[in-house]
């Protein structure tokens, strides 16, 4: 992702609710309770980690049992240090006491919590990037050094394929108004096999099936802080292959080989760390007190979904007719921009009742918005509305064309519309190419760009010439 592109907007659940969310992941809850478990007799290592005659102690406070009960009362109390609900009183004792954050989980605000749970958040992404303990155990010198060599281990490389990855999770996610689970093996392709290659090779394949159990061990860790809902991969598929599997593989089911999901809280949380590096990342909501000039503008590049509830939002804290009147007068202009900023006034005005149609018929002669403005009426129902003149008509449709173009590109939607617009009016390039709009030329080149039939497409081209003759282009 490039830090000065725009990535589109994120839809976020109230900070209220987002808190509660935090409040209620296993892993802060376990560290709020163990910050207040501890006590005048609780002790800490050099590191601030629980001595492991307390670990026991700590598992039965949060009513954990079994083999991994103590690694998660250990990893809860490290997150407790470091989101400061436990503070060191002194080093060389190993004595504790509750640190200053701990009240703002009971007593602060929303974002107080989700401060605390953001600084937990980056532990846990910390953690993940580091290998398991047995292979840092398995790296460790006869002097008790620590040989990072050995580990082919990178630590920035690591934290940022982690990063690239969720950085990939949350764009496929806003990008889709809301994705719905996303397969581990297309996550990790994502990161391994280039954009331009075709077929990927055996090499590629197999960074890419390394690249997802990987993700599978740090989407593990990942999930307790709340940041994503995970389907592991089936324990059945890493099994030895000279042992026979328990039950028949489906190789077809995709979701064996491990799903992921960003929770709300998740797209928060990413949105916070992505702001925090300098990527422009807008919200719904965003601008909903701006003029309606950058309403117009900003949702131009929106998905469908985003850009209709960013416009709800707008439209809420406004009288009907003066929105109308507001985002008409946005709409004008000739400029390259302008064609998808009536598309998206139309859209809006769309969400309006008919306490807006004195603004509409106000616009009725309007060289730019009449058209638009009978289309608006008509559809409400309103009586004696004009008819549109030849020539508007035509206006209308290369600037309905033109915005297509720019919202969308080349879509099968808009081949869709060119095919009807050309089939429906048989003289429609010999009247076209006089439509006095500045988008009018490259709208017909598109036309022959996008018609399949060969001659129709020649028309549009030679229509597309005239017309940029014509503007003395």
């Amino acid at each position: 992702m490039s830090d000065s592109s725009p990535l589109p907007p994120v839809r976020l659940t109230s900070e209220a609710e987002l808190a509660r969310d935090a409040l209620a992941t296993p892993l802060l809850s376990r560290a709020a309770r163990l910050a207040r478990w501890a006590g005048p007799d609780t002790r800490v290592g050099a590191g601030g980690e629980l001595v492991e005659e307390q670990l026991a102690g700590a598992a039965d406070a949060l009513g954990l049992s079994g083999d991994d009960a103590a690694a998660l009362a250990s990893e809860a109390w490290r997150i407790a240090v470091d989101a400061g609900l436990v503070e060191i009183v002194d080093e060389d004792e190993g004595t504790v006491a509750a640190g200053a954050d701990l009240a703002l989980l009971t007593s602060g605000g929303p974002q107080d919590v989700l401060g605390v749970w953001l600084v937990a958040l980056e532990a846990v992404l910390a953690d993940a990037s580091v290998p398991d303990l047995d292979e840092l155990a398995g790296a460790v010198e006869e002097g008790g050094e620590l040989d990072l060599s050995s580990l082919d281990w990178d630590p920035e490389a690591e934290a940022e394929f982690l990063d690239g990855v969720l950085g990939n999770l949350y764009l496929l996610t806003v990008s889709d108004d809301g994705a719905g689970p996303v397969p581990l093996p297309a996550l990790a392709a994502s990161m391994i096999v280039p954009d331009d290659m075709g077929e990927p090779s055996n090499d590629v394949l197999e960074q890419v099936s390394d690249a997802m159990m990987r993700l599978d061990d740090q989407f593990r860790l990942l999930e307790p802080v709340g940041i994503v809902d995970f389907q592991p991969v089936d324990e059945a598929l890493m099994a030895d292959t000279d042992e026979e599997p328990a039950g028949p593989l489906d190789e077809t089911d995709v979701s064996r080989y491990g799903m992921v999901q960003l929770t709300p809280l998740g797209l928060y949380g990413l949105r916070a760390r992505l702001l925090e590096a300098g990527f422009s990342v807008p919200a719904v909501g965003d601008l909903a007190d701006k003029g309606a000039d950058a309403l117009l503008d900003g949702t131009g590049a929106f998905p469908p979904a985003a850009a209709r509830a960013e416009t709800e939002q707008w439209l809420a804290r406004r009288e009907p007719l003066s929105a109308a009147r507001e985002l008409l007068a946005a709409a004008r202009g000739g400029d390259a921009g302008a064609p998808l900023r009536r598309l998206r006034c139309q859209q809006a005005l769309s969400l309006v009742g008919m306490e807006a149609e004195p603004a509409l018929r106000d616009v009725l002669d309007d060289a730019e918005l009449g058209g638009l403005a009978r289309v608006w009426l008509s559809e409400h129902g309103a009586v004696d509305v004009p008819p549109p003149s030849e020539a508007m008509i035509f206006w209308l449709t290369i600037d309905t064309v033109a915005a297509q173009l720019a919202a969308e590109g080349n879509s099968a939607e808009l081949q869709g519309l060119v095919e009807g617009l050309a089939q429906q009016h048989g003289g429609f390039f010999a009247a076209a190419w006089r439509v006095d709009h500045p988008a009018t030329p490259d709208v017909l080149e598109a036309m022959g760009r996008l018609h399949p039939d060969k001659k129709v497409a020649k028309e549009a081209r030679k229509a597309a010439f005239k017309a940029r003759s014509q503007q003395g282009g």
